[in-house]
């Protein structure tokens, strides 16, 4: 679930406009510390290509679309819950067709550039040679979301590059309690990881989501407890503050989702409740407002710190 959230507007999240993706996102800086500070550039990942193998409605809002093919070996495969992949998409009026040469297009048709954006991988079968990414659809056009334009068309047969994966949380499986707080760009990373916890796990999942109709049925221990509230963000903040949590220190929790917020919740948990800074991965995967490019270069600037 820019998911399904440009990453900061296409997505894997339903939302009024905004302009990142739920489902698809932005991202925040890596590990349990939300962004991260100012780093250096690093070389270019290489681009795995892939084929739209098919899509399947999730819900009213929710698009699963199954990516799959030889090239999956030229992605990094990890085991995080919250590992996601960069999708490179061009404008289709421009001709390309995957791999690009992203050094040949900054130079000569930077016009030309595709878009990047960022998708958690909610299922990576590497055997089958398969990925699942699940994308929020909210209309077309730019203001509305590159990715979500291209999932809505995307055809079996198809084919996009892609980098990847990052990432870097899985719930801890020794902690006493799990949270996890989130809205639409976040289900896909929750729903894995509520999956991947042992059987006696116990905790607590709040998901915010705009319409009753995107509710999904997600797997978990009995002792973990999900919640889903439908309407406004804001929701997600009341419901932090009513928390009680027994002992903070033995707490792994997990909370990602708007800037705003996000800001807000990390405030309400760390000053308010206790958590341990290192108990908490926290991060924005998008901002409202902003397509994903902005958004990226903004988490290097003091709007776009989540550790304040």
């Amino acid at each position: 679930m820019m998911s399904p959230n440009d990453r900061a507007a296409d997505a894997a999240s339903t939302r009024p406009a905004p302009a990142v993706p739920p489902g698809e996102h932005g991202r925040g800086g890596p590990g349990r510390s939300g962004e991260s500070a100012p780093r250096a550039k690093r070389p270019e990942r290489p681009q795995a290509v892939l084929e739209v193998l098919d899509r399947t409605r999730l819900s009213p809002s929710l698009l699963r679309i199954s990516l799959g093919g030889p090239g999956i070996a030229d992605l990094s495969y990890n085991d995080a819950t919250d590992r996601y992949v960069k999708l490179l998409l061009p404008d289709p009026a421009s001709g390309l067709t995957p791999p690009y040469d992203m050094e040949a297009l900054r130079r000569e048709r930077p016009e030309d550039l595709p878009r990047i954006r960022t998708y958690t991988v909610r299922h990576w079968d590497t055997a089958a040679q398969r990925l699942d990414i699940d994308v929020v659809l909210h209309g077309d056009g730019e203001l509305e979301g590159v990715a979500a334009t291209w999932a809505d068309s995307a055809l079996p047969g198809d084919r996009v590059a892609l980098r990847g994966a990052g990432g870097a949380y899985s719930p801890d499986p020794a902690a006493a309690q799990h949270l996890f707080i989130g809205d639409h760009s976040a289900l896909p990373a929750i729903a894995a990881a509520l999956e991947a916890l042992p059987e006696d796990a116990r905790g607590r999942a709040v998901i915010q989501l705009e319409h009753e109709g995107d509710r999904l049925h997600l797997t978990a221990p009995d002792g973990v407890r999900i919640q889903y509230l439908i309407g406004a963000r804001e929701l997600l903040l009341e419901t932090a503050a009513s928390l009680e949590i027994e002992d903070p220190s033995t707490l792994d929790a997990f909370v990602h989702g708007e800037r705003g917020i996000i800001k807000q919740l990390r405030r309400i948990l760390v000053v308010d409740k206790g958590i341990p800074r290192d108990r908490l991965s926290i991060s924005a995967y998008w901002a409202l407002g902003r397509v994903e490019d902005r958004f990226q270069a903004e988490k290097r600037e003091p709007i776009g710190r989540i550790d304040e």
